[in-house]
C-alpha cells in the first residue's frame, strides 16, 4: 500500500470520529432541561388569579322593604253612664276615698264612664263640663250605673294617696260628720288622733247639751288638722 493511500484512510477515520462526536453533542444539547422543583414555583399574584375568574356584568336589584301602613280600626267603648241619686257624690283624683276630691257629681246629673278599677268598686268618668277625668265610687246608695262596667278596660293605680289625720286637743269628745266617728278627748292620747279621708267635715261637741257645732274643717291629703275649741268656747292646745 502506498503512503498516500494510508494517509487518506487515516484522514477519513479522523473525520468520521469528529462527525460522530458532534452528533452526540447535538443530541445532548436538544435534551430538555430538568423540571423545576416545588420550591422553585412562585405562587401567582392575587391580581392574576382574579383575572381568571369570570364575573357577571348583570345588575341585580335588591328590593328595599317599605313601611306597611296599617289603617287604624275604629274601636268604641261600651256605653256606660253613672248618675248621682239622692245626693251629691265626690269625684276623686284616684279610685279610693283616701284621694283628694277634685270635683262633685251633683244630684240628678250623669257622667260618661270610661274605665274601672280592678275590683270594680270605682269607675273613672269624664267630669261634666271639663276635659278632666276623675273617679267615683259605685259602692254607695248615692250612685246608679247604667250599662255593663265589666266590658270596660280595668285600671291599676300606680300612685298611692298620702294619709291625713285629725286630732282632738280638747277635753270633750267630738263627733265628726259625715265621717260618723267619735274622737276621744286629748286625755286619752294617742286615741285622740284618727286617720281620716280628705273632704269637708263638721265637728260637734257631744259632751255639751245640744251637741253644738264647734268647727267646720277641710281635710286634704297629707294634712294634720287639730280641733282646738270645745262646745263651751274653751281653747286647748295639743301637747
Amino acid at each position: 500500500m502506498t503512503k498516500s493511500l494510508q494517509k487518506y484512510r487515516v484522514t477519513s477515520v479522523i473525520v468520521f470520529f469528529v462527525l460522530l462526536t458532534q452528533g452526540c453533542a447535538q443530541v445532548r444539547l436538544d435534551t430538555p432541561s430538568a423540571l423545576p422543583t416545588a420550591r422553585d414555583i412562585e405562587p401567582a399574584a392575587t391580581e392574576e388569579r382574579s383575572e381568571l375568574i369570570a364575573t357577571s356584568t348583570a345588575t341585580v336589584e335588591i328590593p328595599v322593604p317599605t313601611e306597611t301602613q296599617i289603617a287604624p280600626t275604629a274601636t268604641s267603648l261600651p256605653k256606660v253612664t253613672i248618675s248621682a241619686v239622692k245626693g251629691n257624690i265626690f269625684i276623686r283624683r284616684g279610685p279610693d276615698m283616701a284621694f283628694n276630691p277634685i270635683g262633685v257629681l251633683y244630684k240628678n246629673t250623669s257622667a260618661e264612664v270610661i274605665a274601672r278599677d280592678v275590683l270594680s268598686n270605682w269607675v273613672q268618668i269624664k267630669i261634666p263640663g271639663s276635659d278632666q277625668t276623675g273617679w267615683v265610687s259605685i259602692k254607695t246608695e248615692y250612685s246608679k250605673i247604667e250599662g255593663e262596667i265589666k266590658d270596660l278596660p280595668d285600671f291599676t293605680i300606680t300612685e298611692w294617696p298620702v294619709a291625713a289625720y285629725l286630732r282632738n286637743c280638747t277635753y270633750h269628745q267630738m263627733y265628726v260628720d259625715p265621717f260618723d266617728v267619735v274622737i276621744p278627748t286629748s286625755l286619752q292620747y294617742p286615741d285622740n288622733e284618727i286617720w281620716i279621708y280628705p273632704g269637708t267635715y263638721t265637728i260637734y261637741d257631744i259632751d255639751v247639751a245640744g251637741d253644738p257645732e264647734v268647727d267646720q274643717i277641710v281635710v286634704r291629703e297629707g294634712s294634720n288638722v287639730e280641733i282646738l275649741y270645745d262646745g263651751l268656747g274653751r281653747h286647748r292646745k295639743c301637747p
